[in-house]
């Protein structure tokens, strides 16, 4: 059982290493750059690979919460300034890579064919992105307001459905649990929280800041006023937990049945086989549900960020 929760940590957590594979016995790993500046304001870069197996490197070592942290004289341990490209980092920067390498590929294709209907992978992107823009963008924030905005939902959408699906190939470089890291989709509500409020209209501010309620609720004690402020916050804090929980979710899962098939060994050969079909067969389903989840879950946030801005873009005359 201890195992089965160390792997489901290891998979779900970050590190400053990334495991490749384990031939007998032996752990491959790609120890990825540590990057910290010290209580001596001096900035430190050296690889992850010096902090392995408890060993320390320049005055830093890696703590009982696995994050890198630098030894005192006194003997205890502060956390430095960590820039350090970890394993989620890392994937983060291969997803992006992958997404841009994809659009200026389609892009490529369209000026060599301007003329002919693309197939394959062209194709694809052309349905996934038309059926997107029509349905998401154009139909929520409007065909005239909906070309400033598209932009951004349909990178959003790409990057986030890029994530999802390369933490579901379980081999090396892939496997991370990107958009399961809470730091991840806090950044990308982030990112609707400011174009939602940096765009708004001064219709958008009335409403939340003098809205149009009987005077006694909003004076003298503002009450609807700081209903609709915490109401701006509960916007990116449903995008952050709603794509957390479901894509941590369907990863823990998966690694849970998985670990049935190992922990079931010294039951006996019948029923360990019997668990290990079982298990198998619920794991393929589950990674289907996951391939299904991933894009569902890419277009809910885009959904709810079109939406967010539709509201913000409100002038006052279209109601």
């Amino acid at each position: 059982m201890n195992d089965t929760q160390d792997i489901i940590n290891e998979h779900i957590g970050d590190s400053y290493n990334w495991h490749i594979a384990t031939i007998h016995g032996v752990h491959k790993e790609l120890h990825l750059p540590v990057i910290v500046r010290g209580q001596d304001g001096q900035w430190h870069m050296f690889s992850s690979g010096r902090l392995a197996h408890g060993q320390s490197w320049e005055g830093f070592v890696i703590d009982s919460q696995g994050k890198v942290a630098e030894m005192m004289p006194d003997g205890t341990l502060q956390r430095p300034i960590d820039l350090s490209v970890t394993k989620n980092v890392a994937g983060l920067m291969m997803s992006g890579l992958l997404v841009t390498m994809l659009i200026l590929y389609c892009a490529r294709w369209y000026r060599k064919h301007p003329l002919q209907a693309p197939g394959g992978l062209v194709g694809a992107m052309e349905l996934v992105t038309c059926y997107i823009y029509d349905n998401v963008v154009e139909n929520i924030i409007g065909r005239e307001k909906g070309m400033r905005f598209a932009p951004y939902l349909l990178t959003a959408f790409y990057f986030i459905l890029t994530c999802n699906l390369v933490g579901l190939i379980p081999f090396f470089p892939f496997g991370m649990n990107l958009t399961g890291n809470i730091a991840v989709t806090v950044t990308l509500a982030l990112a609707t929280f400011l174009v939602v409020n940096l765009t708004a209209t001064r219709h958008y501010w009335r409403d939340i800041l003098w809205p149009d309620v009987p005077l006694l609720l909003k004076c003298p004690v503002p009450l609807m006023p700081v209903i609709e402020i915490l109401g701006m916050f509960t916007k990116p804090f449903s995008l952050t937990v709603r794509l957390l929980a479901n894509i941590m979710a369907g990863h823990i899962i998966i690694i849970s049945i998985i670990c049935m098939i190992f922990t079931t060994v010294s039951m006996g050969s019948v029923m360990h086989s019997g668990i290990t079909a079982v298990a198998v067969a619920m794991a393929i389903f589950m990674n289907m549900m996951e391939l299904m989840v991933a894009f569902l879950q890419a277009f809910v946030f885009v959904t709810l960020s079109a939406s967010y801005i539709s509201a913000a873009q409100a002038t006052g005359h279209t109601e």
